[in-house]
């Protein structure tokens, strides 16, 4: 069951409530069901790197070493949870022999009840004394496969039978939950999960230390590798807009300095590092990093922060040019020209505003633009009427010439001339307006909130029904797998096999593995689509596997972009229905990976014990299956 909540909502209150009412409905649950369990859900559980041990060593030697390795990651500060997928529990072995069992005389509920007897922690209570009060515990817990050995089945006056006098232990692994791969060869994958809130590149930069610093001590033949790195993707991405935060600052610059003297524009220039210096310090100290989006915010407002400086700036020379002291024109400057610039000023702010109250989770995501405009809007109008009027007196220079020259000849002139017909230059232009909307909407490329963009890494679903063993599993992926491997563009190929919860992750029921691909530098490839479209054509045809090809989503986290949800007062006949729409889907043209959220088929067996004949020979339905 999955419960989604308003944005708003707070979910610590959320969570506590749906656990209360979980509880309150256990009652009307049977008897024979399982312990309902509520679990929040959120974008920070997914990894956000992946590290693989590999090597030709004793599985023994490469579990050890990556729970070691597991438990160094954990103590990093941001990260939430190393968890290892490919290895096998410990188990101890206790196999029975029957002969031996029989010659005792003895059942085997005897010697269940000796491991559970013996295996506890027992709180005998307190000793108080004059002395003080103290706890007393008997701690009888099996912690070594020699404490099973010695264990006492059953007891006489002359002799012990122990566990090894009837029964063969030895240490061995759990049979195996799920099998991961790199690049087609055995490893055991530390998937890493931030904290929220925790910085991502910092995080994953001190994971790579500890970890380097562990391979050191490793096994030699060990190897270490780092897939799936999220933060190498943030720290492209990250560089890119800081580049083009420069770039359209140069930009700005130059624009300045072909309209101005060289001190004016070097004065108006300085409103750009110093918005965001005072925009990036607010945004520091209301708790927010610098992302995506405030970046991406910061580009935009690259060409409107100049914009108050100009105008006090621009009136200041002109006072000089007329023989007025520097100090006294940018004084007059300041003053003068305060009120355009502060209704300028929260013109833009008002504009950007509404963004504020944008609703969902577009809106908790979007929500760093407009903060980030309007600080750094505001950032800009503090410099023009206080620091730009200060720095003004002390560098300005009164320029020579202030008349009009060429530049400016070919703007004039257009001017005279809609000055001279204004109503026929405002039909023009509301008939441009119409027009480019209508040629927009007729042949325009549409509209899309996040585009897509090359990813760096995506998934694959394989997807199989039925009561399939994890050999069978791995079988079925293994075919979708080498068909990867080797692959033109793909860098690394991480697979896991195995049943995988789907929860927030959103992955379906019948998926029986997973694999994660990287893809190599763009500029050495061909384009994503078409390695998606290729992949999507090689992958079909397997028998009795549907193979789903999946890239990162742009954006927040939404799921896939259709989602249909059926339901009904009566459930009976709902399954059908799912499948008929799922097929009717299918049809469409364009439509790809449909997944539904049915239960996988299965088969159980159920035993029906006589109750009558197992008492005869005095064996219970317990012991029956165990």
């Amino acid at each position: 069951v999955l419960v989604e909540f308003q944005p708003q909502t707070n979910l610590a209150t959320a969570l506590q409530d749906t656990r209360s009412k979980v509880q309150d409905g256990k009652a009307d649950l049977p008897q024979a069901a399982e312990e309902p369990v509520v679990t929040e859900v959120n974008i920070s559980e997914f990894p956000v790197l992946v590290v693989t041990l590999s090597g030709e060593l004793p599985e023994r030697v490469l579990t050890a070493a990556a729970r070691e390795l597991r438990d160094r990651i954990e103590e990093v500060p941001g990260v939430l949870e190393g968890s290892l997928q490919g290895s096998r529990d410990d188990l101890v072995e206790v196999v029975i022999d029957p002969m031996k069992l029989s010659s005792y005389g003895l059942q085997l509920d005897q010697l269940i009840g000796a491991v559970g007897a013996s295996n506890s922690l027992v709180a005998a209570g307190n000793i108080e004394g004059s002395e003080g009060k103290y706890a007393v515990k008997v701690p009888s817990l099996i912690e070594t496969p020699e404490d099973v050995a010695a264990l006492p089945v059953v007891a006489g006056p002359n002799a012990v039978v122990q566990a090894k006098d009837i029964a063969t232990i030895r240490s061995t692994f759990a049979d195996a939950t799920t099998i991961t791969r790199l690049n087609g060869k055995p490893a055991i994958a530390i998937e890493v999960k931030k904290r929220i809130g925790a910085n991502l590149i910092d995080t994953l930069a001190k994971v790579r230390e500890v970890s380097d610093a562990y391979v050191k001590t490793m096994p030699q033949g060990m190897n270490v590798t780092y897939t799936q790195d999220k933060s190498v993707f943030v720290n492209q991405l990250l560089g890119d807009l800081q580049n083009h935060v420069m770039i359209a600052v140069i930009l700005v610059f130059i624009v300045i300095l072909y309209a101005l003297s060289g001190r004016a524009s070097l004065l108006i220039g300085l409103a750009i590092p110093s918005s965001f210096l005072i925009g990036i310090l607010l945004l520091a100290m209301m708790g927010y990093t610098i992302n995506m989006i405030v970046l991406f915010s910061l580009i935009l407002a690259v060409g409107m922060l100049v914009d108050d400086a100009i105008i006090v700036t621009e009136f200041a020379e002109r006072r000089m040019s007329e023989g007025m002291p520097k100090a006294e024109a940018f004084a007059l400057a300041a003053k003068r020209m305060a009120g355009p610039v502060i209704a300028a000023t929260m013109t833009r702010i008002a504009a950007f505003s509404p963004l504020l109250f944008w609703p969902g989770i577009i809106g908790d995501f979007m929500k760093y633009m407009p903060i980030t405009l309007i600080v750094t809007l505001s950032a800009s109008m503090l410099y023009a009427l206080v620091f730009a009027p200060t720095l003004g007196a002390i560098f300005a220079k009164a320029p020579e010439h202030h008349e009009d020259d060429n530049r400016d000849g070919w703007y004039m002139a257009i001017v005279k001339q809609a000055v001279r017909f204004p109503i026929t230059v405002v039909l023009l232009t509301v008939a441009l307006l119409f027009g480019v909307g209508f040629a927009y909407s007729k042949y325009g490329a549409g509209v899309e909130f996040f585009p897509s963009v090359e990813p760096d890494y995506g998934l694959l679903y394989v997807h199989a029904r039925g009561n399939l063993s994890l050999a069978e599993m791995d079988t079925a992926t293994k075919i979708a797998e080498n068909r990867m491997l080797g692959w033109p563009g793909i860098k690394s190929v991480y697979t896991r096999v195995g049943k995988t919860q789907g929860g927030g992750q959103d992955v379906p029921e019948d998926v029986v593995g997973v694999i994660q691909y990287e893809f190599i530098d763009w500029r050495e490839r061909k384009s994503a689509n078409q390695i998606l479209n290729d992949l999507r054509g090689v992958m079909a045809g397997i028998p009795g596997v549907d193979v789903e090809v999946r890239v990162p989503e742009a954006g927040p986290p939404t799921g896939k972009p259709i989602q249909i949800r059926l339901s009904a007062v009566d459930p009976k006949g709902l399954d059908d229905k799912a499948r008929a729409v799922a097929a009717r889907i299918g049809k469409v043209p364009g439509v790809i990976d449909i997944s539904d959220g049915l239960p996988p088929p299965g088969v159980d067996w159920a035993l029906e014990v006589d109750r009558a004949k197992a008492a005869q020979y005095g064996i219970s339905p317990t012991a029956v299956g165990t």
